[in-house]
């Protein structure tokens, strides 16, 4: 999707937004799995509202885009309800998604957020690696150059974290690492889905948010369905909670103006200052004590995010040049 003209302003705005969206995100998520009084709620209950609300989000967002309900209905119909196999084909993405989302609940229940931000900078070197196999791209050198840093940056932070209280980083790692690339499979699945067709994006998002609510109410299902019938749907919901899953909602939906609307160097700015922000807030919330090996992978990963974002050199009009530059120097020598 190519970047549209838009203001300094408004792109500094759209920066901003992501990063205390993702930043809040892991900070309220980790706080309701440890810290809130009261019983604990159930995440897959949280897993499926998040999919409604995106669902009914993306349903507004369409509607201003069709400009009518009557355009609304005709779209609806033509592209859902008759169908079924673009609603077969979203509904692999909407699988892996709803794994990652429960994978993410239990990363936060024994990770802190400061690690888990961190960490889940992986995502990178996992999207590169399926946009690589998947979408016949390449990388350049100094691309993967930093994905063996990221690597190199998550392996310090791991490998003495960060002392805190209700910490247990082998779970909370494993759950992460795999949600990592269900997240990463995704992300590359969905894309070549997008740019296969001229289809609307908010149709495709509808679509697999239709997907990920069946998925997600069987998820509720098989592992919380005797609990979530004694107990109800909604057990242990605080406001913390609706703010956890309103900004899971919102989040997802952001993206895509984000990655319209802004480049890779301010998304890498925006992921490096998501986790000074969870890092301060680790800090003061959770008691987090900041170790060398965390310092210095943090920075590393920070490093390496800015210039996994830096755009690739032309390297065909420098050929071009030194080609042009040998003929003349040719034809002078004649």
């Amino acid at each position: 999707m190519a970047n549209e003209n838009v203001s300094v302003v408004f792109k500094l705005y759209c920066l901003t937004v992501m990063t205390l969206v993702a930043a809040a995100y892991t900070v309220a998520l980790r706080y309701t799995r440890t810290i809130s009084s009261g019983d604990l709620y159930f995440s897959t209950t949280a897993v499926c509202i998040t999919e409604v609300f995106k669902l009914i989000l993306s349903l507004g967002m369409l509607t201003k885009e069709t400009g009518s309900l009557v355009k609304l209905k005709s779209s609806i119909e033509e592209h859902i309800i008759f169908s079924p196999k673009e609603l077969l084909k979203l509904s692999v993405p909407s699988v892996v998604y709803a794994i990652q989302n429960n994978m993410a609940f239990v990363a936060l229940s024994n990770l802190d957020a400061a690690v888990y931000q961190v960490t889940y900078q992986l995502k990178i070197p996992c999207t590169a690696l399926c946009t690589v196999l998947m979408l016949n791209r390449s990388l350049s050198r100094l691309q993967w150059c930093s994905v063996f840093m990221l690597c190199g940056g998550v392996t310090l932070v791991q490998w003495r974290p960060a002392e805190a209280t209700k910490v247990q980083v082998g779970v909370g790692t494993v759950n992460l690492t795999a949600g990592l690339d269900c997240r990463s499979f995704q992300g590359v699945y969905f894309e070549k889905v997008l740019k296969s067709s001229d289809t609307s994006l908010w149709v495709r998002n509808i679509q697999m948010y239709l997907s990920g609510i069946v998925v997600t109410l069987i998820g509720v299902y098989v592992t919380d369905g005797d609990k979530v019938l004694e107990k109800g749907f909604f057990f242990g919901y605080t406001p913390w909670v609706c703010f956890v899953v309103f900004l899971s909602s919102v989040g997802g939906l952001y993206t895509s103006v984000v990655v319209k609307y802004t480049d890779n160097i301010m998304k890498g700015f925006s992921a490096a200052a998501a986790i000074v922000l969870s890092t301060i807030a680790s800090v003061l919330l959770f008691g987090l004590q900041i170790t060398f090996a965390f310092a210095s992978g943090a920075i590393l990963v920070c490093i390496s995010i800015y210039l996994y974002g830096l755009p690739k050199q032309d390297t065909s009009r420098v050929s071009r040049l030194d080609a042009s530059a040998e003929s003349k120097q040719k034809l002078i020598s004649v």
